[in-house]
């Protein structure tokens, strides 16, 4: 019982770990097309082949929180995860190139809210790993 427990919170833990580094790398995709460091073409294909994973690990990672009960990382993550589908069923997912320098200041901090949400529940999963 203890191994399994300690298992689903290693697969949480590297899953969270993995989304966070997916949202650096989009964050750093962002702020180099802000400096002019890369072009516009280079930085929405960069971030548009993350984008993917980055859904699918979450939905993931909702999945098994729930399957290992969890239910204190599950509920906070739905909301997250239904606006990763909302935005995939509207086709609002990828980045435009023609568009990226007109919606930079909101991607931006739509990618930063998620940083900040992901650090929340990292946080919480640390401290309930503690608790066990």
């Amino acid at each position: 019982m203890a191994i399994a427990s300690l298992l689903g919170w290693l697969v949480t833990f590297f899953f969270l770990i993995s989304l966070l580094a997916i949202i650096c790398y989009q964050l750093m995709c962002f702020i180099d097309l802000e400096i002019d460091y890369i072009n516009h073409y280079d930085s929405a294909v960069r971030i548009n082949k993350v984008v993917m994973p980055e859904f699918i690990i979450q939905a993931v990672f909702c999945l098994v929180c729930l399957i290992t009960g969890h239910y204190f990382l599950f509920f906070p993550s739905l909301p997250y995860s239904y606006y990763n589908f909302i935005l995939y069923r509207r086709r609002k997912h990828l980045v435009d190139v023609t568009e990226i320098f007109n919606q930079l200041k909101w991607e931006k901090k739509q990618r930063l809210i998620k940083l900040g949400y992901l650090i929340i529940l990292l946080i919480v999963d640390l401290d309930s790993r503690k608790r066990c």
